[in-house]
Parts: structure tokens; sequence; C-alpha cells
């Protein structure tokens, strides 16, 4: 409870719907002018959701699960309860999710029911890629919140140069991309409303998800057990 009052604050509160309501009134504004397929889960949904708001997001909510108990110095009051570290680190990951994975679902399933081409099983394939997606960045960047308190600097260069720019001209490193994971996971549910650019196969999708917040959790609560807390 204490990491979901910190995880919606007014502040945040207020950035995380200004970051759902820009591509929603993109989708609208393309929805009234522009009627071709594809047209809106390419451009907004891909383009700016997926690539840019969602990781943002996650990344706003899970760098500061830590970071905030960090610069506050109030992390020791935690870690002094008799209970296992991973546990604390499973609250903190848990309520990013918790905020992150419906609002930015919902987001998800609005554009994609808006685009001719969002029919079938799209909607479900869009929320079910997004919630995949929040699940591995909430693991990664929760980590990184712990371990430096530059954490917003330094997932805003690895979304904007690894997942925006070096994975999109090297098909080799879609492997070690969360985006990639998102589009692949939507496509695997349906290939029509989703194209092959810039996915994977489902399966290695969800391998690769699986094992970025498995790893990223170990990590966490390794670098909560061995960091001097004062």
């Amino acid at each position: 409870m204490l990491a979901l009052r910190q995880a919606v604050t007014r502040r945040k509160l207020a950035l995380l719907i200004i970051l759902a309501l820009i591509p929603l009134g993109l989708a609208a504004i393309l929805d009234s002018t522009v009627a071709e397929e594809g047209t809106l889960i390419g451009p907004v949904l891909g383009g700016l959701v997926i690539s840019v708001t969602l990781p943002i997001t996650v990344m706003v909510l899970a760098t500061g699960a830590f970071g905030n108990e960090v610069e506050d110095r109030t992390l020791s009051l935690l870690t002094t309860k008799p209970v296992p570290r991973w546990t604390i680190v499973l609250a903190k990951f848990a309520a990013t999710v918790v905020v992150a994975a419906p609002l930015m679902a919902a987001v998800a399933v609005v554009i994609t029911m808006m685009d001719p081409d969002g029919t079938g099983n799209a909607p479900l394939a869009a929320a079910v890629g997004v919630v995949v997606g929040v699940v591995a960045y909430a693991s990664a960047f929760t980590w990184l919140g712990l371990l430096t308190t530059r954490a917003l600097g330094f997932g805003l260069v690895y979304v904007l140069l690894w997942e925006a720019l070096i994975t999109t001209f090297l098909s080799g490193t879609r492997y070690l991309s969360i985006r990639s994971y998102i589009f692949g996971t939507a496509h695997g549910l349906n290939d029509r409303a989703f194209g092959e650019d810039l996915t994977i196969a489902m399966t290695p999708a969800l391998v690769g998800a699986g094992l970025v917040t498995v790893v990223f959790f170990l990590l966490t609560v390794r670098r909560l057990s061995r960091m001097d807390i004062q």
C-alpha cells in the first residue's frame, strides 16, 4: 500500500494522465481525418505509445519506487523490518505494474479499436503485448532506480538510443529489445493488424520478456541486500 501511494501522488498522476491523453488525442485527430487501415496502429500505437509513452510511463513509476527512498534516506526504515528483501522488491515492482499496466493497456485497446484494421482479437493482442512490455520495463527500471540516482537520465538514453534507434536498423538486436517483445507478442496474436516490422516470433518474445523480468528482479534483490543503507 505504501508503494501504491508513492506511485500515485498528484504530480505523478497528472503526468500519467497527460502521457495517456497525448496519443489518444492524436488518434482522435487522425481518426477524424484519415480512415485508412493501419493509420492508427502503426504510427500512433507502435510509433508513439509502444516506443515512447509506455517506457516513459513505466520509467517514471519504477525508477522512483526505490529512487525516492534513497534520496529521502527512508530506505533504511524498510530494510530494518524483519522481512525478506525480495518481498520489498516485489511490492515496489507490483505497484508499478498495477498502475501502469491497466492505463497503457486501455490506451492501446482504444487506439486499436479506432483503427479500421483493429478487428477481431486485435484489441486483445495490443493489450497483452503492452502488459508484457510493462512487466519487463518495470523490472528493469526498478533495478535502475536502486542502482543510481540518475536513473531517469540513463533510462531515457536507453529508450531513445537502444530501443528507438539501434534496434530499428540492426535487426539482430531486436532479440534484446523489450519493444520488440511487445511487437512480437501482439503480432503473434494477430498478424493482420500488427505487421512484421520490428517484430520477432512470439515464443522468443515471451521468453525474452520473461528472462528480462526475472533477471532484473533478482538483480534488484541482490542490490538491495548488498548495498550500504544509511
